[in-house]
């Protein structure tokens, strides 16, 4: 079982390398091979989560531990990693169905499937790497891919916001970087569960590796930060998410600041540093402002993608709040049953933000593709003319702005619930008053966008509803909104959520269950 895990990596980079010489010869066989590796990348996640229990470990070169100390490059398979996997494959999968029609439209159509196969070896490999140096080499493969689909469209503002994309992330390289050579430089090891293990016997220890370690942490913070876009590190991803094309948008959104920002986050400071209140305050603190910061400035946007890529912002500042509550008790010695269930809605609404979030931005992209235009003061009446992008959009804003019987619904009121048994009854506040902000803003983009007029001018241009490829992505992502509704239920949530959520409470046990394969 465990020489299935780096599959994840082998099977997009290959394609990616194959697609990259075929694709020269061979008209339109890119679509069908990153199609076909799409599909297998979801059913190997399938099978990791509803087939198999507990960590895997594969050992790179099949290098065992020396005195105690590991010296391979460990790839890590456990409950949060197979979520996040689980997302990445099957987001991934939808987008690039969609992009079978959409990239049409391009010129160098063949390039773009091989950026989104080694984007999604990126990434894969982000999550599943079990050092910290390697974490930032399939983070640099899925950045730099990112750059380069974000400016796809080679038009003037796609490379402006790629640029700027460009200059932040590689600030937040830079800083990822330097606190990895520093932790190296303290512990004379790369490997996450043996950082855990040294961090942990010396923190007691003389109080500069306390002082180091909030240093390094908030290093750490700033970098991941960035690529999380977490406020008030976000100021790239308007830009970068609205100027890219719409599967791309849905996969930045939806997946990318999640696999190589929240869930690095996640990873090291639940399961490298020791639990740290101040940190984890921090955490929450910076993610409670993103949640605001984030909905009201997409309140004022009439593009339809900045608004989303607003929206993105405070979706994952509700994330962030989720899980920083269930930081914040664990760490204070607090009720761990409250934790857990804090940390079960972030993780819920992480899960529902990848789906609902990528299907407005196809929306989006449909809308743009039949009118040529994004702004919602040209738009209006499109119900008549577009009903599956009108009725699968309706869905998605519904269920982002937390309306049952919708998923968001159900990971908002977990969160908000945990907020007000935690105590935080400011929290709890604040997460129904965003939703309330959330809703004012979708209810915008359907009246501008949908309705507001009869439509006749666009019945004049002969505008239809858009392909089979993107309206069956669309119609998909909108069914999943409501089937994910059904991890409210114990027995689903068991099978999906729990395991990762169990990695995250019992923090402690990550570096034994690890080093002790």
């Amino acid at each position: 079982m465990n020489s299935l895990i780096p599959l994840f990596v082998i099977l997009p980079l290959g394609a990616a390398f194959i697609m990259a010489i075929m694709g020269r010869f061979i008209k339109n066989i890119n679509k069908y091979i990153s199609s076909v590796i799409m599909i297998l990348l979801f059913c190997l996640s399938l099978h990791f989560i509803f087939r198999t229990e507990g960590s895997f470990v594969y050992k790179v070169g099949g290098y065992e531990a020396v005195n105690g100390i590991p010296i391979a490059i460990y790839m890590v398979l456990d409950g949060l990693s197979k979520l996040i996997l689980l997302i990445i494959s099957l987001v991934g999968l939808l987008a690039i169905f969609y992009s079978i029609s959409y990239t049409k439209q391009y010129t160098a159509e063949r390039k773009f499937y091989v950026l989104f196969s080694l984007m999604i070896a990126g990434m894969n490999g982000v999550v599943i790497s079990g050092d910290i140096f390697n974490i930032f080499v399939f983070l640099e493969i899925a950045a730099m891919s990112s750059y380069a689909l974000v400016a796809f469209g080679v038009e003037k503002h796609q490379l402006e916001a790629s640029f700027k994309y460009q200059v932040l992330g590689g600030v937040a390289s830079l800083l990822i970087l330097l606190t990895i050579g520093l932790i190296y430089w303290n512990t004379g090891t790369l490997n996450i569960a043996d950082i855990s293990r040294q961090l942990t016997v010396n923190c007691s220890s003389p109080e500069g590796i306390s002082v180091f370690m909030k240093f390094i942490s908030i290093l750490l913070i700033s970098g991941f930060g960035l690529k999380a876009a977490i406020f008030p590190f976000h100021t790239w991803l308007p830009d970068a998410h609205s100027s890219a094309p719409s599967p791309i948008s849905a996969m930045l959104s939806g997946v990318l600041i999640k696999a190589i920002g929240i869930y690095v986050i996640l990873r090291l400071f639940f399961n490298m540093f020791p639990l740290s209140y101040e940190i984890s305050l921090t955490i929450t603190i910076l993610g409670t402002i993103s949640m605001i910061i984030g909905g009201l400035l997409a309140l004022g946007q009439w593009d339809i993608k900045r608004m989303l890529a607003y929206s993105s912002i405070s979706q994952v500042g509700y994330i962030v709040l989720g899980v920083g509550i269930g930081m914040m008790l664990l760490a204070s010695g607090g009720s761990k049953t409250i934790a857990a269930l804090s940390i079960t809605g972030g993780l819920f609404h992480l899960v529902n933000h990848s789906v609902f979030k990528g299907l407005l931005f196809l929306n989006a992209g449909a809308v743009e593709y039949r009118t040529g235009t994004r702004n919602m003061k040209k738009l209006g009446g499109l119900s008549q003319v577009l009903p599956i992008t009108s009725n699968t959009s309706l869905i998605g804003s519904l269920a982002i702005s937390g309306i049952p019987p919708f998923n968001g619904f159900f990971s908002k009121l977990i969160i908000i619930i945990a907020a007000i048994q935690a105590r935080y009854y400011a929290l709890a506040f604040l997460a129904v008053l965003v939703s309330v902000i959330t809703i004012a803003y979708f209810m915008k983009l359907q009246k501008y966008t949908f309705f507001n007029t009869d439509g006749s001018k666009w019945v004049k241009k002969k505008i239809s509803e858009v392909p089979f490829s993107m309206a069956t992505s669309m119609i998909i992502m909108a069914m999943l909104c409501f089937a994910l509704s059904l991890l409210i239920v114990p027995d689903v949530r068991a099978v999906i959520l729990k395991p990762a959520v169990d990695v995250l409470v019992n923090y402690a046990d990550y570096s034994t269950k690890i080093l002790g394969m």
